[in-house]
């Protein structure tokens, strides 16, 4: 599938011509500061746009390649799809080109051309040495087999062969995910008069339409986008791979910095910790310990932090492993999410890593049942959804996707071939694992066992009650599902709102029988004019702990009907008054508290709590002081 849009990024050494190089393909200059232009060297991000001739929109990101900016630089070169590695003809390999290099490396960037510059300042022979040179730093770099591009911005030699260069490395790029969660960590925010709010980034995945509403992280704000624009014109979406500038609503530019990162909103969560793979370049100065102080850098974002090194006290150069980096501040990441490590002082790029694990736990160093455990995280497919799921059981597709950073195609290609295996249960849209599962349903039994050991009187334990003993984030559809499954089993049955173990009955004691007797007559007797709870146990002599097992007993099996805490009615009044209900409508269009006091021959209190209960079941409709019918019982509902 071709690409329609595309990031293309510079790198290499100081004034070896990037920002020139840029103007010549695009037209436009790059360094925006009077400084760069005054100075002659680029300090921040540079951006233009321009279309190759296949009709791909190339958005443009110019590096700076002072050392003392490496930070900036690495600010913009995260989020491209492939790279101009400039060199100056005159001058070769320089000490930042080798940086950079080093930093596409650990960023994992796949496709890139190496360019020659200012080829019309030297010999033929000379480029050739320089070719040759270059050719031998880029040796086991995905650069290794690049086309070279020898190029003078002045007077537009070789702009042509560059182009084709680019147009046919292009061709085995991956185009980004449109149909993912949205995704832009912000690289510029500025104010325009006017407009309020701008954000500039690389829309790394996902969509943006104005209007969206969206979250900024790693405060959680809320905002809404009004305005889209795409390398200057104002469009009504933008998809993964533009660079794109979002006019925002509901956040000031105070709130605002380079690393934050705007997003669907659930989706990405900050986090002050991360597990990941940490590699050390070989070249660098001196071992890593663990806890040593570093300067992380990912996405548009950078921050201090600690290597916790999880199974050696020290990586040595040209070595990696698992850790845990602690930071000194919140950011976005994500799994996969690639990042430089620069040494705390002097600031040098030694190393970078991927996360495995964007919010873990504290880990135990020297564990080797958290290594093992980040292994199969990092090994990715099921393996990393089972993991995932073993931690935070009863998640949505979309949940896992967002904790894993698979993909929801793959995400669910994983869960298929887990639940095939046996390994996950899926609760109605959300899954667990077969061990979880397992647990839950011996949580249910134990506590519905218990429940019918010491209270031999209760039909069961109420549905809402076993729910709260598994976690908060389980669905009601999917405990509805845990339910129907043991059901199935002949593990529980569930009568109404009470859940039981098959063919229990409630067996009253013979004490127990004869209060339920008398609880039960005095309601019979009473019928419509019956008193409340507390009246009716003062007059039989039965305390309320004593009365309240008889009482649930007696809703349970269908002998009183509860209106309120405190008002009750036998089945035999309830009847009828449910047949007095229906008759009265059959002749009149509404009917007022007092009318069905007299039709019923009850008190004002019991027959108002009547009443109410009718209006919660829908029979009637409360109009002012009267009700008119609504979805009136039928016959055989007595």
């Amino acid at each position: 599938m071709p690409l329609k849009y595309t990031i293309i990024g510079t790198a290499g050494h100081v004034d070896h011509g990037k920002s020139a190089l840029i103007e010549r393909l695009t037209g436009t200059d790059p360094d925006r500061w009077t400084e760069e232009k005054e100075r002659g060297i680029t300090i921040d991000l540079g951006f233009a746009s321009f279309r190759l001739p296949s009709g791909t929109q190339a958005g443009v990101v110019d590096v700076p390649g002072h050392e003392r900016f490496v930070h900036n630089m690495l600010a913009g070169i995260g989020g491209i799809d492939l790279v101009l590695l400039v060199v100056d003809a005159q001058e070769g390999v320089m000490p930042q080109t080798r940086e950079h290099l080093q930093i596409l490396q650990q960023l994992e960037i796949q496709s890139g051309v190496l360019v020659l510059t200012k080829v019309d300042l030297v010999e033929e022979d000379w480029c050739d040495v320089v070719e040759e040179e270059v050719r031998e730093a880029l040796q086991g770099t995905f650069l290794a087999d690049a086309p070279c591009c020898r190029v003078s911005s002045v007077s537009g030699q070789g702009i042509d062969d560059l182009l084709k260069a680019i147009e046919t490395e292009l061709k085995e790029v991956t185009p980004r995910d449109p149909g993912g969660p949205m995704r832009l960590p912000i690289d510029r925010h500025f104010t325009l008069k006017g407009f309020g709010t701008v954000i500039t980034g690389t829309l790394m995945s996902g969509t943006v339409t104005a209007g969206d509403s969206l979250e900024l992280g790693p405060g959680g704000e809320s905002v809404r986008v009004r305005e889209v624009q795409v390398h200057g014109k104002q469009v009504q979406t933008a998809q993964a791979g533009q660079r794109v500038a979002l006019n925002l609503s509901g956040v000031e530019r105070s709130q605002l910095q380079r690393g934050c990162v705007l997003g669907t909103p659930g989706y990405f969560q900050p986090t002050e910790r991360f597990d990941a793979r940490v590699s050390l370049l070989s070249n660098a100065p001196r071992p890593l310990k663990t806890r040593d102080p570093i300067h992380l850098f990912l996405g548009t974002a950078r921050t201090v932090g600690r290597v916790v090194l999880l199974d050696r006290d020290r990586l040595e150069p040209g070595e990696s492993t698992l850790a845990q980096i602690q930071l000194d501040q919140p950011l976005m990441a994500g799994r996969g999410d690639r990042f430089i490590l620069r040494s705390y002082s002097p600031m040098l790029t030694i190393g970078g890593g991927r996360v495995i694990e964007a919010s873990p736990e504290r880990h135990k160093r020297f564990r080797p049942e958290v290594t093992a455990a980040l292994e199969q995280l990092e090994a990715g497919g099921p393996s990393l959804v089972r993991q995932t799921l073993a931690q935070r059981p009863a998640l949505t597709l979309k949940e896992m996707d967002r904790l894993t950073g698979l993909g929801p195609d793959s995400v669910q290609a994983a869960l298929d071939c887990l639940e095939s295996s046996g390994q996950t249960v899926n609760l109605t849209g959300q899954w667990a694992t077969i061990e979880t599962v397992r647990s839950w349903r011996a949580t249910l039994e134990q506590r519905v066992t218990e429940a019918q050991e010491k209270t031999p009187l209760t039909p069961g334990v109420p549905r809402a009650e076993l729910k709260s003993l598994l976690p908060d984030n389980l669905a009601v559809r999917s405990f509805d599902a845990l339910l129907t499954r043991m059901v199935e089993d002949d593990r529980l049955t569930v009568r109404d709102d009470w859940c039981c173990r098959p063919g229990w009955q409630p067996q009253p004691t013979p004490e127990q029988a004869e209060r339920l007797s008398r609880i039960e007559t005095a309601y019979r007797e009473d019928g419509g004019m019956a008193k409340n709870k507390t009246e009716m146990l003062d007059r039989l002599g039965i305390g309320t702990s004593e009365a309240e097992e008889c009482l649930v007993y007696l809703f349970a099996t269908g002998r009183l009907v509860r209106l309120s805490d405190e008002s009750f009615f036998h089945i035999e009044a309830y009847r009828y008054a449910q047949q007095q209900l229906v008759d009265h409508f059959a002749g009149q269009p509404t009917l007022t508290l007092a009318q069905f006091r007299d039709r019923i021959g009850s008190a004002r209190k019991q027959t108002q709590a009547l009443l109410e209960h009718f209006d919660g079941l829908k029979y009637t409709q409360r109009r002012g002081d009267e009700r008119v019918a609504w979805k009136l019982p039928s016959l055989s509902d007595g």
